[in-house]
């Protein structure tokens, strides 16, 4: 097991080594200038070659570029994420800012459509052909194919605009106002927890339904096992295997992929923080929110790893 983690960490840093390469580069490759854009924001003014001399030399990018991405490199060992452009303060002031809330919208929309997903999975299977298996069906696969962005829309209209029961956007603290605080998350949320509810709805369904028809469930049947002893002990936890993989896929992207929900709500998360860096060619921003995203993915996938060896004890890790 020692082993098999420690081979799991140097590929993880491999990974993200890679990932640092791509991103640093790939920015670059960008038209346009960030030092005129940081110089000229918010004034029209005549800049002359020494001003834009200076400004380079001040942010590093006036060096070769390989020595700007070693130099990065080491900075970013240290715990130093740099200086950006757009925003003039400290790349880790923001991201200690931003990435709560992300991380707020995300647990709560990936512990949600979990256990959801979990539970109509389980009970579309165990009702198979019934009318609630194919009401909760049929709701998965809209949600597995529905725009994210145009419900997010749909529903600050309606819940919004129309009725005035939740906010249309924001963000508070849970510890300013746990109230407010879930009202404007019950939006957000539900849009970003609709895909991964439905996708794991399926899984968990297929799963069950491979599952039921193995011997062993038919031999705990036999013995006049109860519903729940059967479902609980020899069904759910064999079926959770593959719906466990998909959903370190899914935990990755709900944290890392809030982009279009935090621009459609006006969260102040990573995802907003992403774009504006991104529209403005920050570097330092983009390269640490990349990074940042990449480490998740990293992290949950080796997570899901180590877990498969608790919910089915054949697995080895020798």
């Amino acid at each position: 097991m020692a082993t098999y983690i420690i081979r799991r960490l140097i590929l993880a840093v491999v990974v993200l080594i890679i990932v640092s390469l791509l991103v640093f580069f790939t920015i670059r490759l960008l038209p346009g200038d960030p030092i005129l854009l940081y110089l000229t924001r918010g004034a029209a003014v005549t800049l002359t070659p020494e001003q834009i001399a200076e400004a380079r030399h001040e942010f590093g990018l006036d060096k070769p570029i390989i020595i700007q991405y070693f130099n990065w490199l080491g900075n970013l060992f240290r715990g130093d994420l740099g200086i950006s452009l757009f925003y003039r303060e400290s790349v880790g002031k923001l991201i200690s800012e931003r990435l709560p809330i992300t991380i707020n919208l995300g647990l709560v929309a990936f512990v949600l459509s979990f256990f959801l997903g979990v539970v109509t999975g389980v009970i579309s299977a165990l009702k198979l052909d019934k009318p609630i298996d194919t009401i909760i069906t049929v709701l998965a696969n809209i949600g597995i194919t529905i725009p994210v962005f145009w419900l997010g829309i749909i529903l600050i209209y309606f819940f919004g605009l129309r009725l005035h029961w939740l906010p249309l956007h924001g963000y508070t603290s849970p510890f300013v106002d746990l109230v407010k605080n879930i009202r404007q998350l019950v939006l957000p949320v539900f849009c970003i927890m609709v895909f991964n509810l439905s996708a794991t709805q399926r899984q968990m369904r297929s799963a069950m339904l491979e599952v039921i028809r193995q011997d062993y469930v038919r031999t705990a049947w036999s013995k006049g096992l109860t519903e729940r002893v059967v479902v609980m002990r020899h069904i759910l936890k064999n079926s959770l295997i593959p719906v466990i993989t998909l959903n370190g896929m899914g935990f990755a992207m709900i944290l890392g992929g809030q982009v279009l929900i935090e621009t459609v709500f006006n969260v102040p998360g990573i995802g907003s923080l992403a774009v504006n860096a991104t529209l403005s060619q920050d570097y330092a921003v983009v390269q640490a929110c990349v990074l940042m995203t990449a480490l998740m993915v990293v992290l949950a996938n080796f997570l899901v790893d180590i877990s498969y060896g608790y919910f089915d004890p054949r697995i080895r890790y020798d």
